[in-house]
């Protein structure tokens, strides 16, 4: 199928074949025809880089009047950078619609600037909800005649925070208007928005719901957790055209890890909330230049970024939401290209893996972390492609080389060769001499022997930290010498340890159990994994329409 069958106008036509785009991705193969022939809202399931942008803003444009100067379609997107490279995508596609005017209005610019850019007719806006509630709040924005309104990425917008905006600003829009929904997972605030904002919508899933990239490899390498930072290093070494983004949990560690890694002579750089926006576009100028290798962010300043040819994506820890994986390891792996996303995990952690597969609906290859030897030898061979593949620029060099000839005179190919490699080569022959095995043995986890992994269905939402729960469920459970280890908090629930033999007690303890009117469940963690699998092979059947009424707007 090529673009020429989707019935699309000649003009865009004309800027897709010009940009080098013939065939629709499967993405645009759906959602095309049916935004183009059809009336109704829509739900799209996809992953990020799957041509989404293409897949909406395709229809928009050609449907769009450019001859009137009033706000037609309101695209919203969580982040100032997906909002941007919205605005750049949509405006190569229109190259060839003379008249027509797409607007960002995003926070971190000039709002005076954006006002005027409005005022001169923006038939289409982009933009992100927090400074999109600011223009209409100022009344310098009018979407009460538009006729689409796109959601993208609203999964990720929900997660950051942004509901109580989008109440605000849908409040203000037509009842007649098409809403398209955008998102790469299939979240329970995802089902609310199709039930509360739209009309009937029709779902469109490209691959399964709440998986990971077709083109993604996943990895993880097991350690202990004090040579967690040794492992990034082994693995950054040991793939020496690596581009990646590093993932951590918080700020303080995102900056701590960026600044081991420029010491320890990296290219690298952070990327957290306490950036200003000046720095946070300076960082991803030499990011997308490559002037940076790695990138060590948060999930939160990582939103919306859009850089190409991702080599890997390392989880230096794993996410507290799970569902947040699918979005890191879908940053590589795009445009039908292949990439690696990266766990490093210790022991304690071992088994989030097996919760992410069931998540994403593929398996992990548990990989061992480089030894010293085999960095070297990578490092080596790397060097000497790079010497091999050098251009030579003889009229530049040609002045000096009598005068090198005349220097090395007397030594053999062999020996030049010889101390070149040891001049560039030193520093890791030196730093891996004497490297230890970091690798762990997962047949013996630490803390494990005799042990068994339990599932309590409280966590993060009942403000409980492995400390707290930890106590609670000793105090409640008021079991003889309760031993509970490995204690891991998740948003709606938790998994720990204790001895084998305190494991039944510890359920029928627990039996009448609540906590704020809540029953409290315990189970066996694996017994649990069966249940969810039997729930995904026979799921309720959710009917979006069919819970839909007329006049709901608000998200609940």
């Amino acid at each position: 199928m090529t673009f020429h069958e989707l019935s699309i106008d000649k003009r865009i036509l004309k800027a897709l074949s010009e940009m080098g785009f013939e065939t629709p991705m499967p993405v645009q193969q759906e959602v095309i025809p049916f935004l183009l022939h059809e009336t109704r809202d829509l739900v799209a399931l996809a992953h990020t880089g799957t041509g989404k942008t293409a897949a909406f803003g395709i229809p928009i444009i050609q449907k769009v009047d450019p001859f009137s100067s009033k706000t037609q379609a309101l695209i919203l997107a969580p982040t100032r950078e997906l909002c941007l490279q919205i605005t750049d995508d949509l405006n190569h596609f229109a190259k060839h619609i003379h008249g027509l005017n797409i607007v960002p209005i995003y926070g971190g610019a000039n709002i005076l600037t954006q006002i005027r850019q409005i005022f001169s007719g923006a038939q289409i806006i982009v933009a992100t909800p927090g400074r999109m509630l600011d223009m209409l709040n100022r009344r310098k924005v009018d979407v009460s005649e538009i006729n689409w309104l796109v959601l993208d990425e609203a999964d990720e917008m929900l997660n950051m925070g942004f509901k109580e905006d989008l109440n605000a600003i849908l409040s203000g829009t037509p009842d007649h208007k098409r809403v398209l929904l955008f998102s790469a997972t299939m979240a329970s605030e995802i089902e609310a928005i199709a039930q509360g904002y739209m009309n009937k919508p029709v779902s469109i899933t490209v691959g399964s719901k709440n998986t990971g990239a077709e083109n993604v490899h996943h990895r993880y390498y097991a350690v202990h957790a004090k040579d967690r930072y040794a492992a990034l290093k082994r693995i950054a070494d040991y793939y020496p055209d690596i581009y990646a983004i590093i993932f951590c949990r918080t700020k303080i560690e995102t900056q701590e890890i960026a600044d081991a890694l420029i010491k320890d002579g990296y290219n690298a750089d952070s990327l957290h909330g306490d950036l200003s926006q000046p720095q946070r576009d300076s960082v991803m100028n030499r990011f997308r230049s490559r002037n940076i290798q790695m990138l060590v962010a948060t999930d939160v300043a990582a939103r919306g970024i859009d850089v190409v040819d991702l080599t890997h994506i390392i989880n230096y820890n794993l996410p507290d939401d799970i569902e947040h994986y699918t979005h890191r390891s879908g940053r590589t792996g795009r445009a039908g290209k292949s990439g690696i996303s990266i766990v490093i995990v210790n022991l304690k952690e071992i088994y989030k893996i097996k919760q992410i597969e069931k998540q994403i609906g593929k398996k992990f290859t548990p990989a061992k972390i480089p030894t010293g030897t085999e960095i070297c030898e990578k490092q080596l061979y790397h060097l000497v492609d790079k010497v091999k593949n050098t251009e030579i620029r003889h009229q530049e060099i040609g002045a000096f080389l009598p005068a090198v000839y005349e220097k090395l005179k007397g030594i053999s190919k062999e020996e030049i060769i010889q101390r070149f490699v040891s001049a560039e080569f030193n520093r890791f022959l030196s730093y891996y001499r004497n490297a230890p095995d970091i690798n762990v043995d997962l047949k013996k986890r630490e803390g494990s022997s005799g042990a068994t992994r339990l599932f309590v269905n409280i966590g993060l939402m009942e403000r409980f930290t492995p400390k707290s729960l930890k106590i609670y469920l000793s105090e409640t459970a008021k079991v003889a010498n309760l031993r509970i280890i490995n204690v891991d908090v998740m948003k709606n629930c938790s998994f720990f340890e204790t001895d084998s033999g305190q494991a039944e007690p510890l359920i029928a303890a627990f039996q009448k159990v609540k906590f704020k009117n809540r029953r409290v469940q315990i189970e066996y963690a694996d017994q649990r994994s069966r249940k969810e699998k039997e729930h995904k092979r026979y799921p309720k059947s959710r009917d979006f329409s069919s819970s839909n009424k007329k006049g709901k707007r608000f998200l609940r």
